[in-house]
């Protein structure tokens, strides 16, 4: 027999196999991190038992609900068994009603472990705005300053690589947080999966007492960072990342020029983009810049007449940041900035379990574009 739980404890579970019976079209607008699809009802299956529902009574709709589903029972169940591994399973429906139950006396007849989460998608919906619907986040940031190039992106990696507690915004959102944000990059997740993935890195976050970020505006493409963690970014400690100009425009072109010729169109285009900035003949002269493969001097002249000046963060080390580093040797960047975290009062680093290469704090499986589930629903970079 299945059992209902609650939310908290369904996410609380060690080694835990969640399964969204959803529609594929529901999962992909949103879905509790690290789920996997195994649908009951396909995206037309579902819309037609709707109607039912609508015009001729519930008793109806189950009743095509059932013709529907009985022929497709021995794969589903066979696809569960498969891709959950003999590992409990925690499923849940849009509110916790008739597929979530339905499935679980299947799975459970058929002698698997099943929790049912109560209230289901919905419960996990509200979790998160609760989560995040506050003035400050439960734990101190630490945030990455510097101009464009200095490495970033590159260092959160790394930080994340040694199991630090990391939120790179702009890797669950897919998208840099510049005009070319979206150069070779999937396509970002919707606002409320956004949402989601961060609670998932904050949960894991708030046992170490800090979490790392790197500074951004409001808003990534057409996703916007919660209220609460821009707060707790402005209240946190500033660690600012220098280098210079020629290992900044050497990491650029490693960024945004490996797509070929795909993605020499795409710079391009973005650069079109600054035309209302820097006016049409210099846009032109630019990406006629950009076709004869002069990159070096593009780069730099977007970084010093555009980019640099636009964030004002400075080229060297400042005393109005906690911490002032050079970037052209990251791991040592790095190693410095883990020793920074070491050394902050809020840390705990008793129970924090990031930091060495063989920690554990990361969660494999917390996103559910890893392979083998849906790449369109996820933010996590490959």
């Amino acid at each position: 027999m299945f059992k209902d739980i609650s939310l908290e404890k369904a996410i609380s579970l060690a080694d835990k196999f969640i399964l969204d019976v959803r529609s594929p079209g529901e999962y992909a607008s949103a879905t509790v991190p690290g789920a996997v699809n195994i649908p009951l009802l396909d995206n037309v299956e579902r819309s037609l038992v709707g109607k039912a529902y609508k015009q001729r009574g519930p008793a109806e709709a189950k009743k095509l609900a059932m013709t529907i589903v009985s022929p497709k029972l021995p794969l589903i169940v066979d696809n569960v068994k498969r891709a959950s591994r003999g590992k409990p399973i925690v499923l849940f429906c849009w509110r916790g009603g008739e597929r979530s139950l339905f499935m679980a006396n299947i799975l459970s007849f058929m002698g698997m472990k099943v929790y049912r989460v109560t209230g289901g998608f919905k419960a996990h919906r509200r979790y998160v705005r609760e989560w995040l619907e506050r003035d400050q986040l439960p734990m101190k940031a630490v945030v990455l300053y510097g101009l464009t190039g200095v490495g970033k992106t590159e260092v959160l990696e790394a930080l994340d690589q040694r199991n630090m507690p990391v939120l790179d915004l702009e890797g669950l959102s897919c998208h840099r947080g510049s005009v070319f944000g979206k150069i070779g990059m999937p396509p970002s997740p919707s606002q409320k999966m956004f949402e989601a993935l961060i609670v998932e890195r904050l949960k894991k976050a708030q046992e170490c007492g800090v979490f790392l970020v790197e500074c951004e505006s409001k808003r990534l493409g057409n996703l916007m960072v919660p209220q609460s963690v821009m707060n707790s970014m402005q209240a946190g400690y500033k660690v600012l990342l220098y280098a210079p100009v020629a290992k900044r425009v050497q990491r650029i072109k490693e960024i945004y020029v490996t797509q070929g010729k795909e993605g020499i169109m795409s710079l391009q285009n973005a650069v079109s983009r600054l035309t209302k900035y820097l006016g049409k003949e210099k846009v032109a002269q630019l990406n006629e810049g950009i076709a004869k493969g002069h990159l070096d001097e593009v780069t730099e002249y977007l970084l010093i007449n555009y980019y640099d000046p636009l964030y004002g963060y400075p080229g060297s080390s400042s005393n109005e940041y906690d911490l002032s580093l050079n970037t052209e040797n990251i791991p040592e960047t790095v190693e410095k900035i883990i020793d920074f975290i070491y050394r902050l009062p809020e840390y705990s680093k008793s129970s924090c379990r990031g930091g060495a290469p063989d920690g554990n704090w990361k969660d494999s499986a917390f996103c559910p574009g890893k392979p083998g589930n849906n790449p369109g629903v996820c933010g996590a970079r490959n």
